[in-house]
């Protein structure tokens, strides 16, 4: 009944769609999904393999609390509006289709993950948003793999501004930002970590987070996204 009062339409483009929370085929398409050679830490896409594990410049140059960090999609203009629908167009039923996408970018990192951790809202943002699209992918990948997660243990206590690309001044905005929630640091301790977010631009959200929870004990850390952004100068 709700689908023939409301029918599920595509997320890309809005065309009519037999089932809710799936992409058209020209949309699909349209999707450059990242699975070649890569940075062996931040997971940046090189344009052909260099043999070994091999860094990035940004890598090279700075230190990173992250392990290593995999992401599904490259962040462009076939990804751009499903993960702006997901993130801010209340299109939460997307989230088992995404979850579908980071069980394949992040296979190498459930065998080696103790707990799944989102990266967290600061409580306005959240409140304004209803929802944080990131434990909602979290809950899907638990539920796939088996593995525990835990929403409530990074704490974003700090409200930053929204900061596109520049390494630098995101590294500053997201700076001291999260936290441990009092009392949760023996689920941290001595632990495999993987934090999941919606999109990496230049890993300072995970970077932040990622500190936090290597001062507090934690073993590894690693990170997954649906989508990253990539450019040239980023090497």
């Amino acid at each position: 009944m709700l689908d023939l009062l409301l029918p599920p339409r595509c997320p890309g483009c809005g065309d009519f769609l037999p089932d809710a929370g799936k992409l058209c085929a020209g949309c699909w398409f349209s999707l450059s999904f990242l699975s070649g050679p890569s940075c062996n830490c931040c997971g940046y896409p090189f344009p052909h393999d260099r043999g070994g594990e091999v860094y990035c410049g940004v890598c090279h140059a700075h230190e990173r609390h992250f392990d290593r960090v995999r992401s599904a999609l490259t962040y462009d203009g076939g990804s751009r509006p499903l993960l702006l629908g997901f993130k801010h167009g209340d299109r939460t039923e997307l989230a088992p289709f995404l979850s579908d996408l980071l069980m394949q970018a992040g296979r190498e990192f459930f065998t080696e993950t103790d707990l799944i951790l989102p990266v967290p809202l600061h409580p306005r943002r959240l409140i304004r948003r209803r929802y944080n699209q990131a434990a909602l992918l979290a809950g899907c990948l638990s539920s796939r793999t088996g593995l525990p997660w835990e929403g409530l243990v990074l704490r974003r206590h700090k409200a930053t501004i929204p900061q596109e690309g520049n390494y630098t001044l995101r590294q500053k905005n997201v700076r001291a930002a999260f936290s441990i929630q009092k009392g949760c640091q023996e689920l941290i301790e001595g632990r495999r970590i993987l934090l999941v977010d919606d999109v990496y631009t230049t890993g300072a959200t995970l970077q932040s987070c990622a500190r936090e929870l290597k001062r507090q004990g934690a073993e590894k850390v690693f990170g997954l996204t649906i989508a990253r952004v990539v450019r040239p100068g980023m090497l």
